[in-house]
């Protein structure tokens, strides 16, 4: 199967026991409270929590199956990682970071452009407004070429104007990223703005998933109303 397809049973540190797939190209947002689990299932995911029981499948292949003792190491699971926080090495440049990622200069290079900072390429962590450390750390996610992308959280940081931005930059790469891509977020209209589908999450289950804009305008309980409203 293409895409992610994911079936999991932890409990720690959030209980989660939830099922879901997710195809190329498509971008699944999770949204609930805080400790419904969202940021434990991208842990899971990248293989940074231990333990737990199910299987984590992208593009067929198994990164985690517990029934057969499949755990792929982190590093050995080609997927990108946008945190809230950016994460960037401070000492060094814009196209110093994407390095760090990506296979030579010249890819380093497009990846910048493509994110509409070839010409800050110079500049350091600190001399970058929000928006722009953002970009810089999306294009740094993308440089391994990954088969799956995770952002956590990934507006939190910044303002209104320069999240409506960093939401187009995504927008506009997904035609060339064809990949699954999970977003995690607290924010109803970054979901409706980025998302093709919505999964609502509460004590580490799904209790509502679908199309965004009829789970928006169809909630099936009091919980997704106050999330959606």
């Amino acid at each position: 199967m293409s895409g992610l397809d994911l079936a999991l049973r932890a409990t720690t540190p959030v209980p989660l026991d939830l099922a879901l797939t997710v195809a190329p190209g498509e971008i699944l947002a999770l949204i609930g409270r805080s400790g419904a689990g969202k940021s434990s299932i991208l842990k899971a995911i990248a293989g940074l929590l231990p333990g737990g029981s199910g299987h984590i499948r992208v593009n067929g292949e198994s990164w985690f199956d517990s029934d057969a003792g499949i755990r792929l190491s982190p590093h050995r699971r080609r997927l990108g990682y946008l945190f809230q926080n950016y994460a960037l090495f401070p000492h060094k440049t814009a196209l110093e970071n994407v390095m760090a990622a990506a296979p030579d200069e010249t890819a380093a290079r497009r990846l910048l452009a493509a994110v509409q900072l070839g010409d800050l390429k110079n500049r350091r962590p600190a001399q970058l407004s929000g928006g722009q450390q953002q970009r810089v750390a999306l294009a740094r996610a993308l440089a391994r070429e990954p088969r799956l992308l995770l952002l956590d959280e990934p507006f939190s940081a910044v303002d209104r104007p320069t999240r409506r931005a960093l939401a187009q930059t995504i927008r506009d790469l997904r035609a060339s990223l064809d990949m699954p891509v999970i977003l995690v977020t607290h924010d109803i209209e970054d979901a409706a703005h980025l998302a093709d589908r919505i999964a609502i999450l509460e004590a580490g289950r799904i209790v509502q998933c679908g199309p965004t804009a009829e789970v928006i305008a169809r909630p099936a309980s009091e919980l997704v109303r106050d999330l959606v409203a």
